[in-house]
């Protein structure tokens, strides 16, 4: 039976996760959640959230969702709203392109550095559209996230037709569902229903131009930093 098996990358602090088999075929997957639902511990300004045993409490649905179902919107990273075009040309924080970046600048490559490592509430899309009890997770939280379920993927999760990761906290046993709402870096929705990209709060300091985001596919799960440029998921937390 497969299991995914949980490391650090100490090197980039990444989180990463990926599947691993005895019989060493990395294309198998381990798939559970089709007579599951998702965990509501209670409510906070009208939107549900799970407590997994962990810092933080976790909301059961996308920003821009109702419910656990819903894909929710994209956003660029530091913006508020989902729009029509992810690119350099239409994002907030730069005149352009990467390289003129005009906020969350923590590299002096950019001639400009203004020590802001992590979102302020006004441009954090979980804050603005949930309400200021809600925030984009940082990197550290949703690295214990990771670590602190055991994962599986559905095709078919709570028998609707919608597919994603399925997280058992090892703490307690409450689900969390975090559909796979594909991304964007352009007009069109790339790869919904087989990928997610979460953003975490956290810029890259290294180069200011990617933040932090968790991903994954059916075999899969790991950190990595994208362009801020792109159009990805938000998945709020609570203090």
């Amino acid at each position: 039976m497969k299991r995914f098996c949980v490391y650090m990358m100490p090197i980039l602090s990444l989180f990463c996760v990926v599947s691993c088999s005895n019989e060493g075929d990395d294309k198998e997957v381990n798939h559970y959640g089709e007579n599951m639902s998702a965990s509501v511990s209670g409510e906070i300004d009208g939107y549900g959230y799970v407590d997994l045993g962990l810092s933080v409490k976790w909301a059961t649905c996308n920003v821009g969702a109702t419910q656990p179902l819903e894909y929710g919107d994209l956003f660029s990273w530091g913006e508020t709203q989902a729009k029509g075009l992810y690119k350099w040309s239409t994002y907030k924080w730069c005149k352009g392109d990467f390289d003129q970046l005009t906020k969350y600048c923590d590299s002096v490559q950019y001639g400009k550095v203004d020590n802001i490592g992590v979102l302020m509430s006004e441009d954090d899309a979980a804050t603005v559209n949930m309400g200021e009890s809600w925030r984009t997770p940082t990197l550290k939280e949703m690295t214990e996230l990771v670590k602190g379920c055991d994962w599986a993927w559905s095709d078919n999760f709570n028998g609707k037709g919608i597919a994603g990761q399925v997280g058992v906290s090892k703490v307690n046993g409450n689900v969390i569902f975090l559909p796979a709402a594909g991304y964007s870096n352009g007009t069109e929705i790339i790869d919904k229903g087989s990928y997610g990209g979460y953003w975490t709060s956290t810029v890259n300091s290294v180069n200011s131009y990617n933040a932090y985001v968790f991903i994954f596919y059916d075999h899969q799960i790991s950190g990595f930093n994208y362009y801020r440029s792109d159009g990805r998921s938000v998945r709020a937390v609570l203090n």
